[in-house]
């Protein structure tokens, strides 16, 4: 392992903080991971925060236990990737104050705020909602004067992490068109929007390009992490952004990025907005491309507690085993996802059976229910997607944790009846991702990745018979708890 040259990547989810060591070639030599600690601010009925300085300790903890599995190599630079929306308060002393994640909607009360939403939506590509960056920072002036008081700007989490890093406040382009202060189509600041939430455009940092070199390491964290201070510090930029580049799509490609939630994008060389403003558009990592998005919402996250409950101690692989073994459909479930076309979201679900209940049911049968609604929830939104743009491809990519079920993967080519093809750098889609852009601002040679597997659509109608019955189960559910 000695002589090898590689990278740290940073990633911050929105479920957990994940440091790892990997080669410029993308060869992972090292991951840790922890969960992000999120707590609940009393000021607010839906808000949450987490403390930026236990957040770094903890970097700086997991970064160190990879780089122990990777002995003996030389780090050359350090990104980072995070969850869109979250953001971190920069004090005037240069301090961070609070970090505020994306599942934070501290702004909901004033979301009525925004007089025009139409208007903001065709500058900033979003129907404008407390999800989203300045909406959080108005919840702060309004109710948390010992912080705002102290307030002097704001980064995306990735952006803090880089600063943290290399002392420069900057703020990359496909994060900051998650803040609703950013023109994406003229890929700048909006002085209009600020207007709109009243925020000083003055606390707006300077823009930087995904793959620009910031500089150099600071030599305390540079000793922190017993590398070198000469170690150059990479904008990364948006985890969903990083996780498409590692599938390497081309223009007009479709990508699934299965991860907490699941954005279904395409990549798209024009600024794109829909009529019944239900897409996102952002920019992506260059300069040039859009990505246009239809998002399932919370998906990989419902899959991943309910494992949690019901296979705690065994792999992925037991889980696919007895899915095999589901042989009768037993349920049916809805729990939470987003599907584009909706005006109401779900906010509340559960799974559908026969009473009295079965001997047939088991617990790969709610597991199977769970994949079948993510599996419909990404068909539904790619419709969306269609219905604003042509996809002509007899495929689509697919990257992250959720598509290493080859029975999702199933699911999807048989709804959507394209293949759904899978590289080699799909579990870990988005650190591969910041290995492909240290490459680049270091003249690194490009990684060759590889199609791992591809799944081809079926004609199966017992399939055409379960969506009818999940889209009437779901249509229940908010007729119930609308």
């Amino acid at each position: 392992m000695t002589n090898q040259e590689g990278y740290i990547v940073i990633d911050i989810g929105t479920g957990n903080v994940r440091v790892a060591v990997a080669t410029t070639t993308g060869e992972i030599l090292g991951i840790e991971r922890e969960n992000l600690q999120n707590h609940k601010d009393k000021h607010y009925p839906e808000a949450l925060y987490f403390d930026p300085n236990e957040l770094w300790e903890q970097i700086l903890r997991l970064a160190t236990k990879a780089l122990s599995s990777a002995s003996g190599i030389k780090i050359l630079a350090l990104t980072a990737t995070s969850q869109r929306e979250g953001i971190v308060l920069i004090g005037k002393q240069g301090e961070s104050l609070i970090g505020l994640p994306n599942i934070d909607h501290r702004g909901r009360e004033w979301e009525s705020m925004i007089a025009d939403k139409s208007a903001v939506y065709q500058l900033t590509g979003r129907y404008p909602t407390s999800l989203f960056s300045a909406l959080k920072i108005v919840g702060v002036e309004k109710r948390r004067p010992e912080i705002w008081n102290e307030f002097s700007t704001f980064l995306s989490i990735s952006d803090w992490v880089e600063y943290k890093l290399s002392g420069v406040i900057h703020y990359e382009h496909s994060q900051a068109s998650e803040t609703l202060l950013y023109d994406v189509a003229k890929h700048q600041w909006s002085q209009e929007l600020c207007d709109v939430f009243k925020i000083d455009s003055s606390v707006l940092p300077k823009l930087t390009l995904s793959g620009t070199v910031l500089g150099t390491v600071l030599p305390n964290e540079a000793a922190s992490l017993n590398i070198s201070h000469e170690a150059k510090v990479i904008v990364g930029g948006a985890d969903t952004q990083l996780a498409i580049i590692s599938t390497q799509p081309s223009e007009n490609d479709v990508v699934i990025v299965s991860g907490t939630t699941t954005p279904i994008i395409q990549i798209t060389a024009e600024y794109i907005t829909d009529d019944q403003e239900r897409t996102w558009t952002s920019r992506h990592t260059d300069e040039h491309s859009f990505i246009l998005e239809a998002n399932a919402g919370v998906t990989g996250l419902n899959y991943q507690r309910l494992k949690d409950i019901f296979y705690p101690v065994e792999g992925y692989d037991v889980i696919e085993r007895e899915l095999k073994e589901v042989n009768h459909f037993q349920c049916i479930a809805s729990l939470g996802s987003l599907v584009a076309d909706e005006k109401t979201p779900l906010t509340r679900g559960g799974f559908i059976f026969d009473a009295p209940v079965s001997h047939l049911l088991t617990r790969g049968s709610f597991v199977w229910a769970t994949l079948w609604d993510i599996a419909c929830s990404i068909s539904e939104n790619y419709k969306s997607l269609c219905g604003v743009t042509t996809h002509e491809q007899d495929y689509i990519w697919a990257c992250g944790g959720g598509v290493q079920s080859a029975t999702l993967r199933q699911f999807i080519a048989n709804l959507i009846q394209k293949r759904v093809i899978i590289r080699n750098s799909y579990r870990q889609s988005s650190v591969i991702g910041g290995v492909y852009i240290c490459n680049k601002a270091l003249g690194k040679t490009e990684i060759e990745p590889f199609v791992l597997e591809e799944t081809g659509p079926q004609q199966n109608e017992e399939h055409k018979e379960l969506y009818k019955q999940w889209k009437r189960a779901r249509t229940s559910f908010i007729e119930i708890f609308s």
